[in-house]
């Protein structure tokens, strides 16, 4: 084995091992109450079958949020279940020391819990429900420490789209790149994003709040000082 190919396998060996160690050791909350975001900011804009990316406060997220080479705003994401009005969310977490080393479903408010940014986005020309639907079809997967596209059997965060995308709307290619500590390729945040199969709904941090607005492009001003910048299709609210 030559230098370099040792040197690659020790790096994503070594990089395996950070997420497998981070994975069950149990590190608490950062987001202060007063700066959490709250359900009611988010649900109002929520559809079945939306996804919602978030940037985390823990030890990884930054790992995770970094493997985006063009926005680098998030770091997990899930899909969005409404049934009778409760929302859910269904994500695929390596959470093993909390019991949630799978794809599993949780509340919204658990989700936002550690989120520090969030984003919806939702999927053009496609009906929300057969994506959450078929999102349920994964509940119980095993989270998929290997990074492996090529087996569905075990899913992380994702590669749970991948999979229900797949299933639903199989002419969308999500984008993939290659991760060269793990050798793989992988599906990263910005996959969705940064896509032109998704639009973005909202985009929510601990102090600020954009609202896409479609077709606008002219100054409009609200209560509260909330204003649509001009040239721009975004509606900031403080």
């Amino acid at each position: 084995m030559t230098v370099r190919k040792k040197k690659t396998l020790v790096a994503g060996i070594g990089m395996f091992l950070s997420l497998a160690l981070l994975a069950v050791i149990p590190i608490p909350r950062q987001v202060s109450s007063s700066k959490r975001i709250r359900t009611d900011e988010i649900a109002v804009f929520l559809q079945d079958g939306d996804v919602i990316c978030r940037m985390g406060d823990r030890l990884w997220s930054v790992l995770f949020k970094d493997i985006s080479p063009v926005d680098k705003r998030f770091s997990h994401l899930g899909i969005i279940r409404i049934v009778d009005g409760a929302i859910t969310v269904i994500n695929a977490e390596g959470r093993a020391i909390e019991g949630k080393d799978c794809v599993n479903e949780t509340t919204l408010e658990e989700f936002l819990s550690i989120a520090k940014a969030v984003g919806i986005y939702r999927l053009h020309d496609y009906e929300g429900k057969a994506v959450s639907s078929v999102a349920m079809e994964y509940i119980g997967y095993p989270f998929d420490w290997s990074f492996d596209l090529h087996d569905e059997s075990k899913l992380y965060c994702t590669e749970l789209l991948y999979a229900v995308i797949k299933k639903i709307a199989p002419e969308i290619q999500l984008q993939t790149l290659f991760q060269k500590d793990l050798s793989k390729e992988i599906i990263p945040l910005d996959a969705v994003s940064n896509s032109n199969y998704f639009r973005e709904i909202v985009y929510v941090t601990s102090g600020e709040r954009y609202v896409v607005v479609p077709g606008t492009a002219f100054n409009i001003f609200l209560k509260n000082a909330a204003f649509l910048r001009m040239g721009e299709q975004r509606l900031f609210l403080y």
